[in-house]
């Protein structure tokens, strides 16, 4: 009896494993039917057999031509049957895709991040008036932000000014400024205030939870 077991690293590769061996088999029996009318009943057969198993799909259009395509697939491109659908072939179905171009950009100060660059490269399109002047020191206070950041210690606004004439090709030019950007002591304590709330909205969060979970009724 241990003689005839039969095990599945030794049986047919599954081409796709989801529908399961008896559907192999019978996509394999109709590729050796000699005439191609009784190929293509047996091809509307299975389809129908596959698509009960997601039966809330089977009348979905794309889902039926996906279907069409998988029976293709799983006989090996080597079912002689009419399809409703383009008749995929091995080498479209083993043609690797086009590589994807993803944007490199390497800023030459990182810490500001690219979103800066682009906030930079929109003030250069606004014209000159107050809500430039104002959007340049916002954007300038963020920099000195981004800035603290990455260094704990301090910055001159000088430094900042360079920074914003440089990353601008040279068309902003606040380094003759007379008006100082935030402190960095402000800067540092908001963000560490915006800190301490969060703390203390997940630490009241769950002493409230503690206080209903001993609030409940025990029965």
């Amino acid at each position: 009896m241990i003689d005839n077991l039969e095990y599945n690293t030794e049986r047919e590769h599954l081409i796709i494993p989801e529908y399961g061996r008896h559907m192999q088999k019978m996509i394999n029996y109709a590729k050796t039917r000699e005439t191609k009318e009784e190929r293509n009943k047996l091809a509307k057969g299975i389809i129908a057999v596959m698509g009960n198993m997601q039966p809330h799909l089977r009348d979905v259009a794309d889902f039926q031509h996906k279907l069409w395509d998988q029976l293709f697939i799983m006989s090996n491109f080597e079912l002689d049957a009419d399809s409703p659908y383009p008749i995929p072939t091995k080498e479209i179905y083993e043609e690797r895709p086009e590589p994807l171009e993803y944007p490199q950009n390497f800023p030459k100060y990182r810490f500001y991040g690219n979103n800066i660059k682009t906030m930079i490269d929109v003030a250069n399109t606004w014209e000159d008036g107050d809500l430039k002047e104002a959007l340049l020191h916002t954007i300038a206070n963020h920099m000195k932000k981004c800035f603290l950041n990455w260094n704990k210690d301090t910055v001159e606004d000088a430094v900042i000014y360079g920074h914003l004439f440089e990353l601008s090709n040279g068309k902003i030019d606040l380094r003759n400024s007379e008006e100082d950007l935030s402190d960095a002591t402000s800067l540092l304590r908001t963000k560490s205030k915006f800190s301490s709330n969060n703390n203390n909205n997940k630490k009241g969060g769950q002493k409230k939870s503690n206080n209903n979970n001993r609030q409940r009724k025990r029965y």
